[in-house]
């Protein structure tokens, strides 16, 4: 199973697939696009042209652990699906549904961050720098 959003490790739904192995980082082949959705949770997009590799990891997970912990922590908008990697292996990940996604929901392409751990980084930079250009005008 490839993980790249909140289930990797160090992120707030790590725990929700204890009982699997990791086995290691992996990419994506570059045929996916990359959508922060609410800057909530990522979600991979299968696209024809103007695709990115992107990071995550990959486990062995039991298919218990996958049904029963796993994919009842999944947003509404993310369905299970298999992906290529980069080294052309076909694996088990989540992929975006835009239907699913609520008229109004804030959706961003985050393709060219490479991954969901270098768009939170982002985000949490330009809190900071708000932070500190707010104080100083204030």
């Amino acid at each position: 199973m490839f993980l790249n959003g909140t289930a990797m490790a160090g992120q707030k739904d790590h725990g929700c697939h204890a009982g699997s192995t990791f086995l290691g980082p992996a990419q994506t082949a570059c045929r996916y696009r990359f959508l922060a959705v609410r800057d909530e949770f990522p979600g991979l997009l299968e696209v024809a042209t103007a695709g990115r590799c992107i990071d995550g990891e990959l486990y062995e997970m039991p298919e218990d652990v996958l049904i029963n912990q796993l994919l009842p922590a999944e947003p509404a908008e993310l369905e299970l699906g298999t992906i290529e990697l980069l080294d052309g292996e076909m694996v088990s990940a989540m992929l975006l549904r835009p239907e699913r996604l609520e008229t109004g929901d804030k959706v961003v392409d985050i393709s060219e961050f490479g991954g969901f751990r270098a768009y939170q980084r982002f985000l949490a930079g330009n809190a900071r720098v708000g932070e500190v250009l707010g104080r100083e005008q204030w």
